[in-house]
């Protein structure tokens, strides 16, 4: 049963705080003017926060972890980042573009896929990307016949096999990825990962520093994560690999009920496990945390503009967003709370099916909301943890722009993303 108290403290930014108006405020900014002055939907990140959990992480896994970009990414992310410590993760040309963009040295960056094009291992190769995660044997091939053409000046590729740990996470089918069933890397158990190395330790002018390893995405039991090490440091170990990266999938809590594991946390299983399985501590042991960096540090701001209340039913709350601007609840049926930025301390006893403007009656972006009692048609109403896998994630469907994305810090706004409009939406037509 979903929770009417006021939204719990652990749900928003480290900088929220209810004004002497009673409203919310996030890096001395009041939501409620924010969508008033920038309109909405609107996603505000509090950059303190953001700075903070890089740090965390930067401290909690040393030199060489990474920010998972897929989380979020644009160039101010991007710089953001970098300037905190940590690498940056990019799994296509596309992100990596982003990143050299903003400013981010290509040997700060690891690139990821599960069927990087020949063009995207050429332009990795060309900026001198630090490393390249290799996932197929196809990769494999492609790598060979790049590597040969390269320069005799050319750094060597510093490469990465990725392995399958065969370990199935607790969290949904579709953000599984350690399983043996998955498209991503070569099995440990059937000799698969062997084979990839030694073909790839055959590849002219390239060095096989690690590892890499994903069981999956929103996890909350940190003993997966050290099922995970006891699978893959044994393979780290037997083939004298310089690093072992165990990837990213922490979880973050999205409902005032839920809670998750820290990153120091996190890194203190991963080191544990590490020892009990034996590992060098001269191996470097890295990960990738996105989600973790990213999803608390933001809200999402909409306007209600309908309210439909159904006797015997339920009653619809109508905003001027929905699945395009955050598909998770339509793809994973994932839960998020709502609120009103007026009045923060509110209990909330209204029960309420908040849901988008789209043609979809799966356009939901709260299905079991708790809202206050007075709730009205005008109102901006916000809903937390949406940091990660919102924008990142948004599209045009039904032709609608994709929103702003602002930073806030110190009392001032910083639009990092544009609000799309009706020429961009055409932009692309022939």
């Amino acid at each position: 049963m979903p929770s009417t108290e006021p939204i719990a403290s652990h749900l928003l930014p480290v900088t929220a705080a209810t004004s002497a108006s009673g409203r919310l405020a996030v890096g001395g900014c009041d939501l409620v003017e924010l969508a008033d002055e920038l309109s909405t939907p609107l996603f505000v990140y509090d950059e303190l926060h953001l700075r903070a959990r890089c740090r965390e992480a930067v401290a909690a896994f040393g030199q060489g972890v990474s920010y998972g970009t897929k989380a979020f990414l644009c160039k101010a992310m991007a710089r953001l980042a970098y300037e905190e410590g940590m690498s940056l993760d990019v799994s296509t040309g596309g992100e990596m573009a982003v990143a050299l963009a903003a400013g981010v040295p290509a040997a700060r960056l690891v690139l990821h896929g599960n069927n990087k094009s020949e063009t995207e291992l050429a332009q990795a190769l060309a900026a001198g990307v630090g490393r390249i995660v290799v996932d197929s044997f196809d990769e494999i091939r492609r790598l060979a016949a790049l590597l040969r053409d390269m320069p005799a000046e050319a750094p060597p590729a510093r490469l990465l096999v990725r392995v399958t740990p065969g370990v199935e996470a607790h969290t949904h089918e579709y953000v599984m990825t350690g399983q043996e069933d998955t498209k991503f890397g070569f099995s440990l158990a059937t000799g698969a990962a062997e084979t990839a190395l030694k073909e790839l330790r055959s590849l002219p002018r390239a060095v096989i520093v690690g590892a890499h390893a994903h069981v999956g995405s929103q996890i909350f039991r940190a003993d997966v994560f050290a099922r995970e090490v006891a699978v893959v440091a044994p393979f780290v170990r037997e083939h004298s690999l310089e690093e072992c990266c165990i990837g990213g999938g922490l979880g973050v809590a999205y409902l005032n009920d839920e809670s998750a594991p820290s990153l120091a946390d996190w890194a203190t299983v991963v080191r544990t496990a590490c020892a009990a399985a034996g590992l060098s501590p001269d191996v470097r042991v890295t990960a990738e945390p996105g989600r973790s960096i990213v999803a608390t540090a933001a809200l999402t701001l909409y306007r209600i503009g309908t309210l439909k209340d159904l006797p015997g039913l339920r009653t619809y709350v109508a905003v001027d967003g929905g699945m395009s601007d955050n598909p998770r609840p339509v793809l994973y049926e994932s839960g998020y709370e709502a609120f009103l930025p007026r009045e923060p301390s509110a209990e909330r006893p209204l029960s309420a099916r908040v849901v988008g403007k789209h043609c979809e009656s799966g356009d939901v972006v709260v299905d079991d909301a708790r809202l206050p009692a007075d709730v009205r048609v005008g109102d901006v109403l916000a809903t937390p943890v949406t940091g990660a896998y919102g924008y990142s994630m948004a599209s045009n469907y039904n032709r609608v722009p994709r929103p702003a994305v602002v930073f806030v810090r110190d009392g001032t706004a910083r639009v990092v993303l544009r609000r799309e409009n009706l020429d961009d939406l055409l932009r692309l037509d022939a």
